[in-house]
């Protein structure tokens, strides 16, 4: 292999490792960069970049992690001696995390290793095409951090990797974004879902115009009628494109083969089975089913009983029976709870010889014995792509964006500027679509609980208790938490950087 191609490849080993703070990374960053990778390595580095966005993004242990475990959603009890990981788990539940924690510290690289590999594409003279790709995943990957971190480091192309990045803070992060998206969004691909589009970089912005208000003052937000009026235009862009609808087979969304359905998903993250990079969607099943279940899991993640009580029993969110999955192993999608079975019915065990039944109660720290390696309800969000080999989702690609986020995103909008009866129409379009029904009037509890059962297990619910002044109450296994967890504080390791301000309260 040449030595260009090398160069190229240690792209993804770089975006696992950036932030500019050891010599190691820097001389990592000084061979990627320079010598003979030009022009014509453009769209190896930019499919480099979209791998790289598997790492954080792909699977429950990245910024998916830091979305579910501190909300009402998710829960990571410790049973016994497994699942304590010096109490990192219980401590994002418990929002009682601090800037040395090992998961935060990692997520906030690997999102900025995105960045970093999609900046360093738009010093090789990249097509119109190529540059706006590179520039809309490096805008996606600065918005979590800015969802998150609440100001955003950042480099220019070619830009001497020894010296310090810059930071933006939060004004000067959002106005960068909807300028930068703005820019590129007509020279973007359509002919993929999971890649850049111009619909979801639409979806971006949106995203962007929904949360100005919260990310410029999180106690205490105000939502703009420009900003919710931005919202709904984008929209209705999208809407009358009449290029999506929502589906009648909710799972089929997350399904294997669902980077190919251009009917509710808008983008996607190319998942290719047997890659050493795509195990993230692996773990989506393996961090929650018990060890006698098929395929072998690790007993771990589970929802709260609060959560999957706000569910209609109709509700076809609340699973199932799925074909070429429950008549293989009996594993069911959706929410697992009560006595598992295998793929003939009969019941199975525990590795105590107990009844494998999943129960809603749970504690952050389970200490019965016989109720160790059951408690806690299951989730299966993603259907296991048996057909292809038991021990990893081949052809399950990551779901970023759907056409039912743009249907309640504009829901929302339209509530906040007291437009609650087209609202409340939209809301309603969702439920009816999965089986439960009709609201007759919508508030904003209504909305964040709808927001609840339509993304579960995505990676939205954090962004959304914030959004709606929830995030900080008490709940299942959570206390009353301090304002300063709505923002994650900049690790420990990142503070030599001086253009850094740590967070408050830490």
């Amino acid at each position: 292999m040449s030595n260009k191609y090398i160069k190229i490849l240690l792209v993804i080993l770089v975006a696992a490792t950036f932030t500019g703070c050891t010599k190691l990374e820097e001389n990592l960053h000084g061979q990627v960069g320079s010598g003979d990778v030009g022009s014509d390595d453009v769209p190896a580095l930019l499919n480099a970049t979209y791998i790289a966005m598997r790492n954080p993004y792909f699977g429950p242990y990245g910024w998916w992690a830091l979305q579910e475990f501190p909300t009402d959603e998710a829960i990571v009890p410790t049973r016994g001696g497994d699942w304590d990981d010096n109490g990192a788990w219980r401590a994002l539940h418990l929002h009682r995390w601090e800037s040395d924690h090992t998961r935060i510290h990692s997520v906030f690289k690997d999102v900025l290793g995105v960045s970093y590999a999609a900046t360093d594409i738009l010093q090789y003279n990249p097509t119109p095409l190529q540059e706006a790709q590179a520039r809309f995943l490096r805008a996606f990957a600065e918005f979590s951090i800015l969802d998150g971190w609440g100001q955003v480091p950042y480099r220019e192309p070619g830009e001497n990797v020894t010296e310090n990045p810059k930071v933006r803070n939060a004004e000067e992060q959002i106005s960068y974004l909807i300028s930068e998206i703005t820019a590129v969004i007509s020279d973007l691909p359509t002919t993929r879902i999971d890649r850049a589009s111009p619909d979801a970089a639409k979806v971006l912005l949106m995203k962007i115009f929904l949360n100005k208000g919260v990310f410029l003052n999180r106690a205490s937000p105000t939502f703009s009628d420009e900003d919710m009026r931005e919202v709904i235009r984008l929209a209705d862009e999208i809407i009358n494109s009449g290029k999506y609808e929502l589906i009648d087979d909710y799972f089929l969304n997350f399904a294997p083969d669902n980077g190919q359905s251009k009917t509710e998903n808008i983008f996607t993250g190319e998942n290719i089975g047997g890659e050493s990079s795509a195990t993230g969607m692996t773990n989506m099943w393996v961090a929650t089913l018990h060890y006698n279940q098929n395929p072998r899991g690790n007993n771990g993640f589970c929802t709260l009983s609060d959560f999957y009580d706000k569910f209609e029993e109709s509700d076809v969110r609340r699973g199932g029976e799925y074909p070429s999955m429950t008549d293989i192993s009996g594993v069911r999608v959706g929410f697992l709870v009560g006595q598992q079975v295998n793929q003939n019915g009969e019941n199975l065990t525990d590795r105590r010889g107990n009844l494998l039944a999943f129960t809603p109660e749970v504690n952050i720290i389970e200490r019965d014995q016989n109720h160790l390696e059951v408690a806690g309800i299951r989730v299966i969000k993603y259907p296991i792509d048996y057909a292809n080999g038991s021990t990893s989702l081949l052809n399950n690609d990551w779901v970023f964006y759907r056409y039912s986020d743009v249907l309640l995103m504009k829901a929302e909008a339209l509530l906040r500027i007291g437009e609650e009866g087209e609202a409340l129409q939209l809301v309603n379009e969702v439920r009816i679509k999965r089986g439960a029904s009709n609201l007759s009037e919508l508030n904003e509890q209504q909305l964040l609980d709808e927001l609840g059962r339509e993304f579960f297990w995505e990676g939205h619910r954090r962004t959304d208790l914030i959004r709606f002044g929830r995030f900080l109450e008490a709940w299942q296994e959570k206390p009353i938490s301090d304002a300063r967890n709505l923002l994650f504080p900049i690790p420990l390791n990142q503070l030599g950087n001086p253009n850094y301000t740590q967070n408050a309260g830490y």
